[in-house]
């Protein structure tokens, strides 16, 4: 066994890497229906650093997989964050979080009369809700590291413990999450027999029709048409309309007409349907509203493909780098219209290395700068500041030649390779201090940890669910926000496998960092005036 330990402390890297192995090994076994994923990385890092102590290959690694896991998150739901502040659910997730962490933080002050020190008590805080960012504050306000042996017991209490909580929460709840099965674009060829209709635009009719369905082609005198919102229609006009659920098409055939099935699609001498590669910078990150096609090409999108979803043409739809556009165009214009999008499918996992670098430096830079918060000091928000930033730009989603989105499946590869890098290299790193703390630190401060993660996950969820009423996946998501760690966000996703999950982590995680660090300034300065 020395040998082997031996080995590993002198190869950090291939101790990184079997720990992903193994972790993800054991991530796969499957409990009565859920399984740990990416988060046993953790544990099995945990594991492998109290074996050989000096096998923690460095810091700054963990911290490149934590800096491109939360870039990639805020590259993607930007536009959703933003949405979600200003909307109910949004308000009351944040509520909710807000006051399960000031809960925590209380009861944490709360065992200073029990001998606890305030160090001890704010670095238990800090580690049960994994913020690096109030540790660091702890220490620079008090000018010790005492705050360091509280924080390094409570952390993997931090991480571990809300994965336990979600499982038995769920068992509890009996809460039953499906994925929620993609959408796949239907269509239906409608022949106008409403009088009510007969001339119309097909902008009129539209708004008339079940919100979600859209029509892409009419066909009249034996030729198929683009329909112009200025279009009129007439009696015996065939409509191609589409839409993700087939009931709408159903509610349009019964408002419209009746259904006559080939009527346009076999006829394609005029338009034929053709999918393309979103490829060319010229195009990504543009909405559809704003796309002008080369002159003298007549053209129509009829829906979006993004990873397994079908998304309906809006004008207000943006083009994402490795998007699969379905057109409806003259068969003449086809090439024109390849060269227009580009249609390589290197596009699917192409990404500007350019944007990333300057977002990412950006990022950084403002969470190395002061905020200076009148009457208890300066704190820096560290990562949480790239987040916030990588929401901002995920929203703009480009600025002239700067496209900042990237393409789905390279978002994903990009964000989960930095998830299971941070994870292994914080839990290698954590596992001899853990078991050493314990050692020194005795039960005492192990129950305390332990408290004060049970307040801080509990109180969130059950403000959540019983006074919010927010569904399942939406309380998963807060409490991963709230606590901070992104194994525990991995393994909601396995539990809950919607978005909201990484919605709410998004919208969460920021403001919560900036709670936590204000709360350990107020302790101190109470405390110390």
């Amino acid at each position: 066994m020395d040998a082997v330990r031996t080995f590993l402390e002198n190869q950090s890297l291939f101790a990184l890497f079997l720990t992903i192995a193994l972790g993800y090994l054991i991530g796969e076994i499957n409990i009565k229906g859920v399984a740990l994923g990416s988060g046993a990385v953790l544990f099995v890092g945990l594991a492998v650093g109290a074996f050989a102590p000096k096998s923690a290959p460095p810091a700054l690694l963990g911290t490149l997989g934590l800096l491109l896991f939360l870039y990639g998150i805020g590259i993607q739901y930007g536009a959703q964050f933003f949405k979600g502040l200003t909307s109910r659910d949004g308000a009351k997730a944040n509520a909710a979080a807000c006051v399960g962490v000031i809960a925590s933080g209380l009861v944490s002050c709360a065992f200073i009369p029990l001998g606890i020190r305030l160090a001890d008590s704010l670095g238990m805080f800090a580690g049960s809700g994994t913020s690096t960012a109030s540790l660091q504050v702890a220490i620079a306000s008090m000018k010790s590291n005492d705050a360091a042996v509280a924080y390094s017991v409570a952390y993997p209490f931090g991480v571990a413990g809300p994965i336990l909580f979600l499982y038995a929460l769920k068992v509890m709840l009996k809460a039953t999450i499906e994925k929620p099965p993609a959408k796949v674009l239907e269509t239906a060829e409608i022949a106008l027999r409403n009088e009510s209709f007969f001339g119309l635009t097909i902008a009129a009719l539209t708004a008339r029709l079940p919100a979600g369905v859209a029509i892409a082609a009419v066909r009249r005198e034996h030729h198929n048409q683009l329909p112009a919102d200025d279009f009129v229609l007439r009696s015996d006009d065939v409509l191609l309309a589409t839409a993700t659920d087939r009931r709408l098409l159903e509610q349009a055939t019964a408002l419209c007409g009746e259904l006559q099935p080939g009527r346009v699609t076999s006829r394609r001498e005029d338009l034929d349907y053709m999918r393309v590669f979103a490829s060319n910078p010229a195009v990504v990150g543009m909405a559809l509203g704003n796309i002008r096609f080369p002159d003298g090409v007549k053209c129509a999108i009829a829906h979006v493909r993004r990873g397994d979803a079908d998304l309906l043409s809006t004008p207000d739809l943006v083009i994402e780098a490795g998007d699969r556009v379905g057109l409806l165009v003259n068969r003449a214009h086809q090439a024109t219209i390849r060269a227009f999008f580009g249609d390589s499918i290197k596009g699917t996992a192409d990404l500007s290395f350019i944007c990333l670098g300057i977002g990412a430096a950006a990022g950084l830079l403002i969470g190395a700068l002061p905020l200076p918060v009148p009457g208890l000091g300066s704190f820096s928000l560290g990562l949480a500041a790239l987040l916030l930033l990588a929401l901002c730009l995920g929203k703009l989603r480009r600025n002239g030649p700067f496209v900042w989105v990237m393409p789905l499946s390279a978002n994903l590869v990009l964000r989960n390779l930095g998830l299971t890098i941070f994870l292994a290299q914080v839990g290698i790193s954590c596992g001899p201090k853990f078991i050493a703390t314990v050692g020194t630190a005795g039960p005492l401060l192990l129950l305390y940890g332990a408290i004060t993660l049970a307040v801080l996950v509990s109180v969130t969820a059950a403000c959540c669910l019983w006074i919010f009423r927010l569904p399942f996946d939406t309380t998963a998501g807060v409490i991963c926000g709230a606590t901070g760690n992104p194994a525990i966000l991995a393994f909601a996703n396995r539990i809950a496998p919607t978005e909201q999950p990484d919605i709410m982590y998004a919208m969460i995680f920021p403001s919560m960092t900036i709670v936590k660090v204000l709360f350990v300034q107020i302790a101190i300065s109470l405390a110390s005036g």
